[in-house]
């Protein structure tokens, strides 16, 4: 991050913050959501989404790059227009996964953790910011990881996932790791592959957001689907990816409705996976498209999975 380290060079930047803050905290339908992000990147899972794996031990890495030069109002308009806005996310994110020998149900029981380090980047020309920001963000967890196998071609998990303020989180600046709220996100994820592989699978997830206790501030409920269509051909798999993004409820100000602000975002690109014995690599690239209050980019996806 950048610092000035005169008296009147921080006391700048505290102004400038709070102006940012001020357009994200006071309704001004530029944002949704605290910030205009969420807990989720989006678009994070594709094959094989709904099938979990047999009994073992499991870990992926994700690896994003998420960068925007606009953010839309509640119109699609740029609500940054002329103002050299540059918003840069790279993560790494570290998934554990135990699918247990245990039956629930009638299906699996497995538990799950994500922790993701996150270097995120802030520039407005205009008003002089470029912050830069890296370090750990909020961990994803869940005790209840349910997969049904109902026959060689049809599969589902339901889950509820936890995501826990563990990233840092400071009212005075403008860019923050963390998001400082509980979220609660119940999932259902089914997959359909048929016998000459092709294969459709979704990520269903519903996120309920807790009050950020510094700000008083309450984001609204939002909906998640991670989607792919795609087609099995030996050791590879190719298809579209992306993700269909809506808030469904209102945020909520110091207990006041925040009107006009709810944030959509639906994205698509092309994925393409290799499988090796115990493990695969994927690559994967998604564009934003009818995106309204909130940033519209693009994201560029690694993934690696290896199977204990």
């Amino acid at each position: 991050m950048k610092k000035n380290g005169s008296m009147s060079g921080n006391f700048v930047k505290l102004i400038l913050a709070a102006f940012v803050l001020t357009l994200v905290l006071s309704g001004v339908p530029v944002y949704a959501t605290e910030g205009g992000g969420t807990h989720y990147v989006g678009g994070n899972e594709d094959f094989m989404a709904g099938a979990l794996p047999p009994p073992g031990m499991y870990s992926i890495l994700y690896a994003v790059n998420y960068s925007a030069k606009k953010v839309n109002n509640n119109d699609g308009n740029d609500s940054m227009a002329g103002l050299d806005f540059k918003l840069n996310v790279n993560a790494l994110a570290f998934r554990f996964i135990h699918v247990t020998k245990m039956k629930l149900l009638g299906a699996d029981w497995g538990w799950h953790v994500i922790v993701p380090l996150v270097n995120q980047s802030v520039k407005i020309g205009a008003f002089g910011i470029d912050e830069s920001k890296t370090g750990l963000g909020d961990i994803e967890f869940s005790p209840l990881v349910l997969g049904w196998h109902f026959s060689k071609n049809m599969h589902l998990i339901g889950a509820i996932d936890f995501m826990a303020p563990t990233g840092k989180f400071d009212t005075t600046e403008v860019v923050n790791i963390g998001r400082n709220y509980w979220t609660i996100a119940p999932i259902i994820a089914p997959t359909y592959i048929s016998d000459g592989g092709f294969e459709v699978s979704a990520k269903f997830q519903y996120f309920f957001n807790t009050e950020n206790n510094d700000t008083k501030y309450t984001s609204g409920n939002e909906f998640l689907c991670d989607y792919l269509i795609g087609q099995h051909i030996g050791n590879w798999n190719v298809g579209l990816n992306g993700l269909l993004y809506k808030q469904i409820t209102d945020d909520e100000s110091n207990g006041v409705t925040v009107s006009n602000n709810k944030g959509q975002n639906y994205s698509v690109g092309p994925a393409i996976q290799y499988n090796y014995k115990n493990m695969f690599f994927n690559a994967k690239y998604q564009w934003d498209t009818s995106v309204r209050n909130q940033p519209e980019g693009q994201k560029f996806w690694l993934k690696f999975m290896y199977a204990f």
